[in-house]
């Protein structure tokens, strides 16, 4: 005769009781690869939840420490956008030099830059670096029971892990990308490379329609303040380098 004995849990997937109830057991919130931002931000979240008592506005605070801890490279980021402004009309002339040269035209550009010590790709690791979190956070997301039904806004955002159902927060993030690609110098971007830039907007606005709206609301957050971080300091270094 043998006996075997076993415990079952049948309840929600709570992450801070359920490697109380067995060695392990937590790794049943599957995060995929990104366990390892994903628990952290879970974490994180529950902490703001506790001073905000939304989620919705959990997530919203949640990017302004991201954006607090990202401020140094960022503001290197629009430094060097600023410059690459500055010197627009240059890299114009240079084009005009080389005509149909292209192999030429970008090494005097790239002259140019290491003249004038601008980083052409410092504003790709912000982007890099969010892209992460912007995944890891979708994951939480999917499996995070606290946030299922979240109400953000009564009568707009009921449900943070559904998509917006009126398609708001999409639109305000095309509208956002949008604007900051007007902010941003378009400086020695090959002409179709520029309409396919110009699409972006339209893509992600599409795209982000059937996302959370949890995680639309942390792009929007994200991209409302970087547009308003982009206009601030390209004013300040444009204005630093015309009293130069």
């Amino acid at each position: 005769r043998a006996e075997t004995s076993a415990r079952l849990w049948v309840g929600p997937k709570l992450q801070d009781r359920l490697d109380d109830i067995a060695p392990g057991f937590g790794l049943t919130l599957d995060y995929g690869m990104f366990t390892f931002l994903s628990k952290p931000i879970h974490w994180l979240l529950e902490q703001l939840h506790k001073i905000t008592h939304n989620w919705g506005w959990a997530i919203v605070l949640l990017v302004v420490l991201i954006k607090m801890a990202l401020y140094p490279l960022s503001a290197a980021q629009y430094k060097s956008m600023a410059k690459m402004r500055k010197f627009q009309p240059r890299i114009e002339q240079l084009k005009e030099r080389y005509g149909d040269d292209k192999q030429k035209f970008q090494m005097a550009m790239m002259e140019l830059y290491k003249k004038e010590k601008i980083n052409p790709v410092g504003g790709c690791l912000p982007v890099l670096i969010q892209m992460p979190v912007c995944l890891a956070l979708y994951w939480v997301l999917l499996e995070s029971v606290e946030l299922r039904q979240a109400v953000w806004i009564p009568g707009w955002i009921d449900n943070l892990t559904a998509r917006d159902p009126y398609f708001i927060l999409p639109v305000l993030n095309a509208a956002i990308m949008w604007t900051t690609q007007k902010l941003t110098p378009a400086v020695g971007i090959d002409p179709m490379q520029q309409k396919m830039m110009q699409l972006m907007p339209l893509i992600f606005g599409v795209m982000f329609a059937f996302f959370p709206a949890g995680l639309v609301l942390y792009w929007v957050t994200n991209g409302a303040l970087g547009l308003a971080q982009q206009w601030w300091n390209t004013k300040i270094y444009s204005e630093a380098s015309a009293k130069i």
